[in-house]
């Protein structure tokens, strides 16, 4: 018999080259070909010698129907396990797809908190430089008032020494 696949139904030829369509599923398929054999069964009981023939024949068809039916059942758990393989692969993908979102926020909210610390941190930088530059400039005038007063201590030192002196 030579397979060929119709929506839903396995076709066949028989023998006698009589389409023969099949359920696809392994167990109807199973069933169909058990109502086929019996009725093949008492088609090839009368005496005819070519109807024995055809018995034969229908054996060997019986044999080629089981191989067929076990080819059929194995290509249906391979597709289920296929189906299964594909689903698995599909939650595994998903997963990770999630687990890369879940990183991207985090990874943004740590980025947002790190922006405001260094923003906050900057500021301070600010201030302190500014800080830094008026105690400069209070050193540095207090440094000339230093110096002045020495000069002036000196000066007065001087002028007092001019002025004992006279």
């Amino acid at each position: 018999m030579i397979p060929a696949e119709v929506t839903g139904y396995f076709q066949y030829l028989s023998p006698e080259y009589n389409v023969i369509n099949m359920p696809s599923s392994p167990t109807s398929s199973l069933n169909y070909l058990n109502d086929l054999i019996i009725n093949n069964n008492n088609y090839s009981s009368s005496s005819n010698s070519q109807e024995l023939m055809i018995s034969n024949n229908s054996a060997s068809d019986e044999d080629h129907h089981q191989s067929i039916i076990i080819l059929d059942e194995r290509k249906q758990r391979r597709m289920l396990s296929n189906r299964e393989s594909a689903r698995r692969s599909r939650m595994r993908k998903q997963r990770h797809l999630d687990e890369l979102w879940s990183q991207v926020i985090r990874l943004r909210n740590e980025n947002n908190c790190l922006i405001d610390k260094l923003n906050r941190v900057s500021e301070t930088q600010d201030s302190v430089l500014k800080e830094n530059s008026k105690l400069k400039e209070e050193a540095s005038d207090l440094r000339k008032l230093v110096c002045e007063l020495k000069s002036n201590k000196n000066n007065d030192n001087s002028f007092q020494r001019a002025f004992e002196d006279n």
